[in-house]
């Protein structure tokens, strides 16, 4: 991350600051460490009136398909609970992250193609089809839509061009139904033909083609459930909510000459996306979700039957299995600093789970606390444009 996120004494988010600048508020004692993934610092005085840049959180989900196409939906509003843990873990890092920072705004990527725009210019303007986003909303819809290969000749892996089914010197027709893909080789001895002039000796073909330029795309036509359903509790929390299409998405993180990447494509999002986006000094925090531990109360053998004691709920030492730890042992086998999640016993007798392996058999009274288990891991991506990754990365 570019900056640390500040709050004062009374938890009120402030303006997020540089790492240097944080740095010197904990070595002049004026701030603590309130937490470490995101890393947060806590003010030890009250901001009077502060004045604070009101920040928005740019979220693109991605795409996932339920698990099972048997579930039957009982109650409105129902999902699978693979797709209802997708949506909440959004819903908690929103709250989270407005809780650490003046969050005003959120920007989704709902859609993945305008289509209304697509087959209407008139309603935003000719651009769809003419202007700059015609290399990107409606290209990227005619690729999914005609399987990334030539309408007339199959062929697959070579350069596309978009065309008119209906030469557009007849009819001038933009719509993205009269618009297909051809290599350059078919467009270019198709010319200004009529398309059943042209594939006058290949009626299937023609007719096949027709069929599927009038069929709309499916998984466009009806959006990935979740994505709405994620809108919908997003419009919950209160804040305004800007969407976005896809082809947006990508025509924003184009023409300001970014690399493909995940997290660079949510910033991306909307049409609130600046024009200059700096990216050079920014580690991205990759955040997993991890869950809670097994809802297994004890291990069993082979046949099913217990071969342990019941698991122990509560804290041993002040620390439960799952918390990031750091462990400064002075001497023995084992001297040295370990840092990783740790896995308890009532005993006092540790294991930590480190990047160099499994540490066994840690005394309790060496472990120093760095963030309790929260329910997700986290680790410090390599900077933007190169593989460097942050010096002083913990994998959690």
């Amino acid at each position: 991350m570019a900056h640390v996120f500040v709050l004062d004494t009374n938890k009120q988010p402030l303006d997020p600051v540089h790492p240097g600048y944080a740095r010197r508020l904990l070595k002049q004692g004026r701030a603590a460490v309130f937490r470490r993934f995101p890393f947060t610092i806590i003010l030890k005085y009250a901001a009077l009136a502060p004045r604070v840049e009101p920040l928005r959180i740019k979220l693109d989900p991605g795409s996932r398909k339920p698990r099972f196409a048997n579930r039957r939906n009982k109650q409105p509003g129902w999902l699978p609970p693979s797709l209802q843990s997708r949506i909440s873990n959004v819903l908690t890092w929103v709250r989270r992250l407005s809780g650490c920072c003046p969050i005003t705004a959120i920007s989704l990527e709902l859609v993945k193609f305008d289509l209304q725009q697509m087959e209407n210019p008139a309603i935003g303007g000719a651009q769809y089809q003419q202007g700059t986003l015609a290399g990107y909303e409606v290209r990227e819809y005619l690729l999914e839509k005609w399987g990334r290969q030539c309408a007339y000749c199959r062929a697959k892996n070579v350069p596309l061009e978009m065309e008119h089914i209906t030469p557009r010197s007849t009819s001038r027709d933009d719509r993205v139904c009269n618009l297909t893909l051809a290599c350059h080789r078919c467009n270019d001895k198709k010319g200004t033909q009529d398309i059943r002039d042209f594939l006058v000796d290949q009626p299937e073909l023609l007719q096949q083609i027709l069929a599927q330029a009038k069929a709309p795309l499916k998984d466009a036509a009806a959006v990935n459930v979740t994505r709405w359903a994620l809108y919908q509790r997003l419009q919950a929390l209160g804040l305004p909510v800007e969407c976005g299409s896809g082809g947006l998405t990508k025509y924003n993180r184009s023409t300001r000459g970014l690399m493909k990447d995940h997290w660079i494509d949510a910033a991306c999002v909307g049409q609130s996306t600046p024009e200059s986006l700096r990216l050079l000094a920014v580690y991205p925090l990759l955040i997993t979700a991890q869950g809670h531990g097994s809802r297994q109360v004890t291990n069993v053998d082979r046949f099913g039957f217990p071969r342990s004691k019941a698991k122990h709920g509560g804290r041993i030492a002040g620390f439960k299995t799952g918390d990031l730890l750091r462990a400064v042992i002075p001497s023995g086998k084992k001297a040295g600093t370990h840092t990783g999640r740790v896995l308890v016993r009532a005993s006092g007798s540790f294991d930590l789970q480190t990047k160099a392996g499994r540490v066994q058999g840690i005394n309790a009274r060496y472990c120093q606390p760095l963030h309790r288990n929260d329910g997700y891991s986290y680790e410090i991506g390599a900077r933007y444009g190169t593989t460097e990754t942050y010096p002083a990365t913990q994998s959690a």
